[in-house]
């Protein structure tokens, strides 16, 4: 608890990481990784045990990135981490390059690929399953919340008790073609959740004091209910011209707009 420094400058420098990376490697999806860098700074600088120097450590928490499209927040935070050298992030979307476009299980840190959403709560479904005694993380976008897939899993888990899964849901209330209360609409989300036996917060995405106070309540116990935390965030947070513009999931960046929001992200938020 106490000062956030810390957590505020490595998202920040994961934003500025993400806007370079997408604007060399000419692709796309970085309205998602600005919305998710608070929650990433905070799991990684407060929360997580993993470490970088052995990165298959069998007591380590594991994370799953659902939302795999929005995989180079995820790349940047593990390379500030130590996982791999800062210079591989040169290299994202290349050709031959170290770092794809998706999340892969190929990278040191990285737990399994994703990419089509729906993925992330089964596999992590599984996990808690497969290992009781370790804490599962799942971080899931609008979309995910879109998939039969997820709904199963979050069935299934809150049936089952599986208590040391903590699904953080990026819920930036966009997705690609637009809105997603108009593509479809999800209504009282935590209420679902807790219907669907889930232990549930509802916190500011961005507020680290908020962040780390939520996932510190999460209590893996066998026979625990799951535990959900609804982070409300802003889709291209940081960047004045990429906030809650849903054209930002996809939209590619040129020189001069990169400039633009390379300044605009100098000072930590």
């Amino acid at each position: 608890m106490g000062n956030y420094d810390d957590c505020r400058e490595l998202a920040r420098r994961v934003r500025q990481h993400c806007l370079r990376m997408v604007h060399r490697g000419k692709s796309g999806h970085i309205g998602s990784m600005l919305s998710m860098a608070d929650i990433l700074a905070v799991l990684y600088n407060r929360i997580l045990k993993v470490d970088p120097q052995n990165p298959q450590w069998e007591e380590r928490d594991r994370l799953i990135l659902s939302k795999g499209h929005g995989g180079a927040a995820l790349f940047a935070t593990l390379a500030e981490k130590g996982f791999f050298p800062l210079e591989w992030l040169d290299t994202y979307y290349m050709d031959n390059g170290k770092l794809s476009g998706h999340i892969s299980h190929k990278v040191a840190g990285v737990e399994f690929s994703t990419g089509s959403l729906g993925h992330g709560m089964p596999v992590s479904c599984g996990l808690a399953m497969a290992l009781p005694q370790r804490r599962i993380f799942c971080i899931v976008s609008d979309g995910d919340c879109d998939a039969g897939s997820t709904w199963e899993a979050i069935m299934l888990a809150g049936q089952h008790k599986f208590g040391n899964l903590c699904m953080i849901v990026d819920y930036n209330q966009l997705q690609a073609l637009g809105a997603s209360p108009d593509i479809i609409d999800l209504r009282d989300l935590p209420k679902k959740l807790r219907d669907f036996r889930w232990q549930v917060e509802e916190i500011d995405g961005h507020d680290c004091a908020a962040i780390e106070t939520a996932v510190k309540k999460f209590e893996p116990r066998h026979g625990n209910a799951p535990y959900a935390i609804v982070a409300h965030t802003i889709k291209g947070r940081g960047v004045s011209f990429m906030e809650n513009q849903y054209k930002w999931h996809y939209g590619g960046l040129t020189d001069e707009l990169l400039e633009k929001a390379l300044k605009e992200t100098e000072v930590a938020l």
